[in-house]
């Protein structure tokens, strides 16, 4: 048989969607996948109702229907503090994760650099392999998630045509702050470089917190590619509606890459949420308060029943730290995966070894999230406590 490409040798499927296949073989609770168990708002799902009938059910404009672009180009105009074209600044695509491959084989070359943040969302080092670039990783150190300057001024010295930004960032709940990316941005201008910046969680920024798009800093629009998506915001992962924000230049191209990626988006489905980017103010500050409330109760359930975690500043993720269960006799030996399969099987609750976000060999945290109902969440815990059982009652009781 002939063989087949080198680059798929160099990376696994998504672990993140493998413990949601998992999960649903076993009946367990899916805190792995982040998608919430609850509906788009009524607006988005009346609009939908209604494009079912009346249509468009033919292809859009490759790059996005025109009165979804408008909409979108109004909602970021805001975020942005520019007035954003909607007729040369955005790529509508389907979804983030198009989004960002589409970014990337715009802006890489084979043999390119570019730096990644780590840990990091998994699809991120596909995407530079893909894309032919060379990765360069930048930590970020738990339990803060702090990075060190010099090490991203280091990546650009070795070439690094751009840094890859995400922001709350998945999986750590980093809220990066104004001051970090204004060094940021100095560091991509003195060397010339891109920003691609994944801001899925902007709405979900927690108290003293706040989200600042890196575009939206002095200079660097032209210099930054915003990824996006309505999944997070609109509850509503699975219409895989994203986008693209950036430079005429950029856009052009990415635009072209999209075209031969996957032609468009669906017709409909941008039709239906045009509801939702013309939704009031109020909607994201009811949706900040909704997710504020859902992580504090989490985490207040967590320290009840004796098991350390990270309190995130955004997204709504929560890694936990299960180093004193791997150093139990009965986990001897266990990798991080094995003890996700393992709680997936005996507790009943999935998650995402941190194994696959870390660059770094990180063996000791899996990540939670708590987009679920409120019944949802007070089950996750009843089944979590009876892991927490497993400690001495010493440790239990820290």
């Amino acid at each position: 048989m002939p063989s087949m490409s080198d680059r798929v040798s160099t990376f696994t499927d998504s672990v993140i969607r493998r413990m949601t296949r998992i999960s649903n073989a076993y009946d367990a609770i899916n805190l792995s996948q982040g998608f919430p168990d609850f509906d788009p708002p009524q607006e988005m799902l009346d609009a939908l109702q209604k494009a079912a009938h009346a249509g468009p059910h033919q292809y859009s404009v490759t790059f996005g229907a025109k009165n979804f672009r408008d909409a979108l180009a109004r909602k970021l105009s805001k975020t942005m503090g520019r007035q954003i074209d909607p007729e040369t600044e955005l790529c509508v695509t389907c979804g983030s994760t198009e989004a960002m491959m589409a970014a990337m084989l715009t802006i890489c070359n084979p043999g390119d650099k570019v730096l990644v943040f780590s840990p990091f969302y998994e699809n991120y080092g596909a995407d530079a392999i893909l894309s032919g670039a060379e990765p360069i990783y930048i930590p970020l150190v738990p339990p803060a998630y702090d990075f060190d300057l010099q090490l991203i001024e280091d990546g650009f010295r070795q070439g690094a045509k751009a840094l890859i930004l995400c922001n709350p960032s998945n999986p750590s709940g980093k809220v990066f702050t104004r001051e970090e990316l204004t060094a940021i941005g100095a560091l991509a201008k003195r060397y010339d470089a891109f920003v691609v910046t994944d801001e899925v969680y902007e709405h979900m920024v927690y108290a003293p917190h706040v989200h600042t798009a890196i575009a939206s800093l002095p200079g660097m629009f032209d210099r930054v590619i915003t990824c996006n998506s309505l999944s997070k915001t609109y509850s509503a992962t699975g219409w895989r509606l994203g986008y693209l924000c950036g430079p005429a230049r950029v856009i052009d191209g990415a635009r072209k890459v999209h075209d031969f990626l996957t032609v468009g988006a669906a017709a409909p489905l941008q039709e239906a949420a045009v509801a939702g980017l013309t939704l009031p103010e109020s909607y994201y500050d009811d949706l900040r308060e909704l997710y504020t409330k859902k992580r504090d109760f989490f985490c207040a359930g967590l320290d009840r029943i004796g098991l350390r975690h990270n309190v995130p500043q955004g997204t709504y993720f929560v890694m936990l730290d299960i180093q004193a269960f791997l150093d139990l006799p009965q986990f001897a030996g266990y990798t991080d995966l094995e003890f996700c399969e393992w709680m997936i099987r005996h507790i009943g609750v999935a998650a995402v070894p941190g194994s696959s976000f870390f660059r770094e060999p990180v063996n000791h945290l899996i990540r939670l999230h708590f987009a679920r109902q409120q019944s949802t969440l007070e089950e996750a815990l009843r089944r979590l406590a009876k892991l927490a059982q497993l400690l001495p009652a010493q440790r239990a009781a820290e």
